[in-house]
């Protein structure tokens, strides 16, 4: 049995509930982490020392960070759909990977959304946050070019890649920013959207989120 912990609410939690839908192997996910609380607490911090959603437990198998437990399911759990033998396909899914967490994630989830949607009025950097907007904007329209014809982000299946970029887009399209005209993107989006392990892992209301700094 494979055990996840995390709120689900949280996006890197989302990311690893959305992928062991799609895999489907026996698990559970226990909320721990913000209104939960739990992440001070001795046996979870024997498993993450950092004190850090989300944790897997795979009968014993301890591993935290998002990427990190992405891999190791796609690894264990999902190949060929998941995981490929092929050292330039995995890497071919690495940048991508990769990207989401050192850019965009970073640009729209720190800089948007933690810096406009999550924090009061009172306390937001309006020149931080247009630079934030600025700087989504354009990897969008990057995304936008590169995604072509394909129905996702790497051909005709989803992918890790799909994943960890995919998982910002619900937050992106549900917040009330200017966004571009980016059809290409809102296909994928849409494609995303009708998968149900999407729908269960991801497309959680947040609205109680607004202005809030804590949980």
């Amino acid at each position: 049995m494979i055990t996840l912990y995390g709120r689900k609410t949280a996006f890197n939690v989302q990311k690893v509930a959305w992928l062991l839908r799609e895999l489907d192997p026996p698990h559970r996910h226990i909320e721990v982490g913000g209104e939960f609380g739990g992440l001070d607490e001795p046996d979870f911090r024997a498993m993450n020392p950092h004190g850090k959603i989300p944790v897997l437990d795979d009968d014993g198998t301890i591993l935290w960070e998002s990427q990190a437990i992405l891999r190791y399911l796609a690894a264990r759990y999902g190949a060929p759909g998941f995981w490929s033998d092929d050292a330039i396909q995995r890497a071919r899914v690495d940048q991508w990977m990769d990207w989401s967490q050192t850019t965009f994630s970073r640009d729209f989830l720190i800089g948007v959304f933690w810096g406009w949607y999550r924090t009061p009025p009172d306390l937001q950097d309006t020149d931080a946050i247009e630079a934030a907007l600025g700087r989504v904007s354009a990897s969008v329209q990057k995304l936008e070019a590169l995604i072509g014809n394909q129905s996702y982000l790497l051909g005709e299946t989803l992918s890790l890649a799909d994943i960890a970029v995919g998982v910002n887009f619900f937050r992106y399209y549900e917040i009330d920013i200017q966004r571009l005209d980016a059809p290409r993107i809102a296909a994928w989006y849409g494609r995303l959207t009708e998968r149900a392990p999407y729908q269960e892992a991801v497309m959680i209301p947040f609205d109680y989120m607004k202005g809030r700094l804590d949980f």
